[in-house]
């Protein structure tokens, strides 16, 4: 039943060798917000609820940039796979123009409305002005971080993920530590509270950014071409328009109508106890989830580049189902662990140190057991969709299983359940679950029909073939041997 798991040692050596720095950076990254929610929640719940509400938009403008990561590495697994090392800086410029003005663009209302974009997401005015003096202040900070995230995203898709460890790394040390000062005004430097820790965001950046910087300028295994960053050329952009823009429209919907769980939130009653709770759910969620989105990332370079090298598309299909499989044992286990975690240690040892009250640690254990609930299907659906599909190709159908279970489905019932019927946050929660449970049907049916492994690069491929059968003189016969293949 399962012989297609039957891959060999070196396949699993492969995978793991991809995935345990992935999972590193991962965990590195979410225990920043974890650190983040630590030091901002011994300054009390209302402050805790209202960085909450500022990251919303700040989630977004993170989802589309993480989409562009995801969207360039649909070409990019496959042309490392082939050698073509033109293409992916093609591809990476194509991703740092788009990036760069999201980052500028997006922000700007957070900058200059502060109060007023804090109001549509709480109805609540002391969160509002907390939230306020936060965003103003971390929005900026993006650019560099979208900027770092599409290089250290093109060397995760050519099997190199250890730098965004290291980048990433000296981002969270150098957070934590300004955190520390700026928060609490030690060594001297003001109490700046909330606004400290937005401050300490937008530096980190700075600092995480100027280190990728040094690292493109002296690696030799794979070197910028400014020239093809800054004009990638008409081919390449339309490639990229029809494989990566819909992962990027997907992941800013999925973002978009995400965030929009904590808005129906901010707006019911008793909104700073739920919103402090879902701070310390979510960043342990985030924990939770560090090793499948590991997987799902590595099963887009190992689909990519298996379709990329010419495998075949029954060994392809083989590799995707191993992939799935072990996503949804591997949630399974996460979810058990979550299980138990919550009633063992978080809720008499975590939640004290974050001063939750009773009610919101009542919120938070709620909202825990229904994340390990969920955490198998969770698991299945994101390897799925975000790894094979994508990584096949077949960006259009991932797209469509991704955001349509959420915005015809999940967010309905949320909204009925939270602020028609007035149920409370328990059945906001049941309205979440059936994102993931509506989600798995469409995600197995498209696999099975294996209409998604697709040579995204084939089109630019039979090209030059073409061209070059048929040179008409001397220079163009020396101009085709020179082509990458």
């Amino acid at each position: 039943m399962f012989d297609y798991l039957k891959r060999g040692p070196a396949f699993y050596r492969g995978v793991v060798t991809l995935a345990v720095p992935i999972i590193l950076q991962n965990l590195i990254t979410t225990s920043l917000g974890l650190i983040d929610t630590f030091m901002v929640g011994a300054l009390g719940e209302a402050p805790l609820a209202a960085v909450t509400l500022a990251n919303v938009p700040v989630f977004v403008i993170q989802l589309v940039i993480f989409g562009l990561q995801s969207g360039s590495s649909v070409l990019i697994s496959q042309y490392w796979g082939k050698g073509d090392v033109e293409s992916i800086n093609r591809v990476m410029g194509i991703g740092c123009y788009v990036a760069g003005a999201i980052s500028v663009l997006l922000p700007w209302p957070s900058g200059l409305f502060p109060r007023q974009l804090m109001g549509m997401l709480t109805d609540n005015p002391a969160l509002v002005e907390i939230a306020a003096g936060y965003a103003r202040i971390v929005g900026p900070s993006y650019l560099f971080n979208s900027l770092t995230g599409i290089y250290v995203g093109a060397h995760r898709s050519m099997g190199n993920p250890r730098l965004g460890l290291v980048v990433f790394t000296i981002s969270m040390c150098t957070n934590t530590a300004l955190n520390w000062v700026l928060i609490f005004g030690n060594l001297g430097a003001p109490r700046l509270e909330v606004e400290g820790a937005a401050l300490a965001t937008l530096i980190s950046r700075v600092v995480e950014f100027a280190a990728m910087a040094v690292y493109a300028g002296v690696n030799r295994r794979f070197r910028l071409r400014l020239s093809c960053l800054i004009r990638p050329g008409r081919e390449i952009v339309r490639k990229f328009i029809h494989y990566s823009g819909p992962v990027v429209f997907n992941e800013g919907m999925w973002g978009l109508g995400t965030s929009l769980y904590k808005v129906i939130m901010g707006h019911m009653e008793g909104s700073t106890e739920i919103l402090a709770a879902r701070a310390l759910a979510g960043n342990i969620e985030d924990i939770c989830l560090v090793a499948i989105f590991a997987m799902a990332g590595t099963t887009g370079i190992t689909v990519g580049r298996e379709i990329g090298s010419g495998r075949d598309s029954g060994t392809v299909y083989q590799v995707g189902a191993a992939m799935d499989t072990l996503a949804l044992f591997c949630g399974l286990g996460i979810g058990l662990v979550l299980l138990a975690a919550t009633r063992l240690f978080l809720a008499p040892v975590v939640y004290p140190l974050f001063r939750l009250s009773e009610s919101a640690a009542g919120i938070a254990t709620m909202m825990l057991t229904f994340t390990a609930a969920a955490m198998p299907l969770r698991a299945f659906n994101t390897t799925n969709t975000v790894g094979v599909l994508r990584g096949g190709g077949d960006v259009r159908a991932a797209m469509l299983i991704d955001i349509l279970p959420l915005w015809c489905v999940a967010l309905p019932l949320a909204a009925l359940f939270g602020l028609g019927l007035r149920w409370g946050i328990f059945w906001v929660y049941v309205g979440i679950f059936m994102e993931q449970a509506a989600k798995l049907g469409a995600g197995v049916r498209r696999f099975r029909s294996r209409g998604w492994i697709v040579d995204v690069t084939m089109a630019g491929e039979m090209k030059k073939e073409i061209e070059c059968a048929r040179p008409v003189n001397c220079t163009e016969v020396e101009a085709c041997k020179k082509r990458p293949k």
